[in-house]
């Protein structure tokens, strides 16, 4: 991991600052808590993209533009006992989500496995912190989610579907479970939103232009992107000679669980604008499933079994110059050993930002920042 110059917020003053701000823009005490920690453990894992780098602008600026809703109201549309929808009525979509990840979790402790789906939803965080839930409970996670569109399919230059993570989570023996949270494009939305805080260009390569082209400015990256006149590119780029039709495969299935299993809007219906432009809601749909270990041949022999095959992977023969060989949710395990003990590293854009909600808000907060 690369020397850190950013200086830190402590866990504990960001999650409280967080809930406050949060609260102070209308969410719920119970429901900020939630949403402060699903931020905060994008970050513990190192995923900037999805932390505190979007919490102005992809919850406290939609909330304030009428997007997405800070109460959240959850209806049971169906019910069964191994399966649930929900509609999470234009609320805090990581609300939702901890809703339907408690209630599976307790059918696939009675049942063996529970799936549940979410309509008229909003962005809920990473993935795999849905996932995490299961696989604390000893049990396996899946997760996936619509986004609103910025991939474009193979052959394509339309961003058509969102970066629809397909997103697994299982216990090992390990310290550390085999998380893959991944978005199935090459580059997710929040990447870039995070090289243009940086003042970084996005690598050539991701993003495809109308004609066909590329583009590494990540400013203007998100304005044309916006506008349809670019795209993100599925895993395995462009055509088919790299493999870029299985990514499009993936992020297709993502897209059709999500909408179809609860009857949901999808692709362009998911922008966040309407025929004229103006906001709406996102209306996104998510899916979750969860496995339990215990009805098929047990939880300690599941656990020893990925514990052994991760082993066996980072044990292998190395490529030249390579140092190790990683699993999935190992780097991100390493990630929070490196940062427990130090807390939210803060770049300059976002030290702004909090500043600026701080005294918006008129809250007693003061960084470590504000004294250097």
């Amino acid at each position: 991991m690369a020397e850190e110059t950013r200086p830190y917020v402590s866990w504990e003053l960001m999650n409280s600052f967080m809930i406050d701000v949060f609260k102070g823009y209308g969410v719920p005490e119970e429901d900020a808590k939630i949403c402060a920690d699903v931020l905060l453990e994008s970050d513990r894992r190192g995923i900037e993209s999805h932390g505190c780098n979007r919490f102005k602008p992809i919850y406290l600026d939609r909330i304030k533009n009428g997007t997405l809703l800070p109460v959240t109201k959850i209806d049971i549309l169906k019910e069964t006992p191994t399966t649930i929808v929900m509609d999470a009525n234009n609320g805090m979509g990581m609300v939702a989500a901890h809703e339907m990840m408690t209630r599976l979790i307790e059918k696939a402790g009675q049942y063996g496995m529970a799936g549940g789906a979410i309509c008229n939803s909003t962005h809920y965080g990473i993935a795999g912190y849905w996932t995490t839930m299961a696989e604390k409970a000893g049990m396996i996670g899946i997760s996936g989610t619509n986004a609103r569109p910025s991939v474009a399919p193979t052959f394509g230059v339309e961003p058509m579907m969102g970066t629809n993570p397909l997103t697994f989570t299982m216990p090992t023996d390990e310290e550390f479970p085999f998380n893959f949270d991944c978005a199935t494009s090459i580059v997710q939305n929040g990447k870039i939103e995070y090289y243009e805080r940086q003042g970084k260009p996005t690598p050539a390569g991701l993003v495809v232009t109308k004609d066909g082209g590329t583009m590494t400015d990540s400013g203007k990256i998100l304005r044309e992107m916006r506008k349809g006149d670019c795209a993100l590119l599925p895993i395995g780029g462009a055509g088919e000679e790299t493999g870029g039709y299985k990514g499009y495969g993936f992020t297709t299935i993502v897209e059709i669980l999500s909408a179809a299993l609860c009857g949901g809007p999808f692709m362009k219906a998911l922008s966040g604008k309407d025929a004229n432009g103006n906001n709406t809601m996102y209306r996104l749909g998510h899916f979750f499933f969860v496995i339990n270990p215990d009805f098929f041949m047990g939880g300690d022999v599941f656990r020893k079994t990925a514990g052994d095959i991760c082993r066996g992977l980072r044990a292998s023969e190395k490529a030249p110059g390579q140092e190790r060989i990683y699993t999935a949710g190992e780097k991100e395990w390493i990630a929070w050993q490196e940062r427990k003990d130090k807390g939210v590293p803060v770049g300059e854009s976002l030290q702004k930002e909090f500043t600026a909600l701080r005294d918006e808000l008129g809250l007693p907060y003061r960084f470590d920042f504000e004294k250097q």
